[in-house]
């Protein structure tokens, strides 16, 4: 089956998982930036970092794909603990968001944790960051969402959650 890796990655933790399972699998891995089309393949696994609700790069990439019959595996790779279910529900709604509903659908979907540094973000990402931990940091531990506690938690440190190991579930599905 003629596959192809493709990831969203601003600060390279999306970017280290795609680039660990094309080492794996022997699979090409490319940046969604350089991808023109992608109806050529019969599996596309696309890595995407999850930023401001929405994971990069996937809308664009998606919308490249003219044939439902492609094979899609979505991984998403963000800072939420990926084994609490409210987590991952909130990250589904947002994958809806940005697929079509008919290749959400079929497309398996995988969420991996990441990592943050606060001392390389751009100004943007510092200061929605810095916006949100405002806007949470005083909320009664009890009305706080798991994203919520481990965004103060990890707010303007450096936190690394990669786990090249979790990519072996993501393996044992690729055909």
């Amino acid at each position: 089956m003629k596959s192809l890796i493709i990831y969203g990655s601003q600060y390279g933790t999306s970017k280290g998982y795609a680039t660990e399972l094309s080492e794996i699998t022997k699979i090409p891995c490319v940046s969604y930036q350089s991808v023109k089309d992608i109806t050529k393949y019969e599996q596309i696994i696309y890595f995407g970092g999850l930023y401001a609700g929405g994971v990069k790069g996937l809308k664009s990439t998606f919308r490249l794909l003219k044939n439902s019959n492609v094979r899609t595996i979505i991984v998403t790779v963000g800072l939420a603990d990926v084994n609490n279910e409210e987590n991952t529900n909130n990250i589904k709604t947002s994958i809806a968001k940005q697929v079509d509903k008919n290749i959400l659908r079929t497309s398996i979907i995988f969420h991996l944790r990441g990592g943050i540094d606060y001392s390389r973000l751009n100004f943007k990402h510092k200061t929605i960051m810095k916006m949100l931990y405002h806007s949470i940091k005083d909320t009664p531990v009890e009305k706080l969402t798991a994203e919520d506690k481990t965004l103060i938690e990890t707010y303007n440190t450096k936190v690394d959650f990669v786990d090249y190991h979790s990519l072996k579930q993501i393996i044992e599905v690729i055909i």
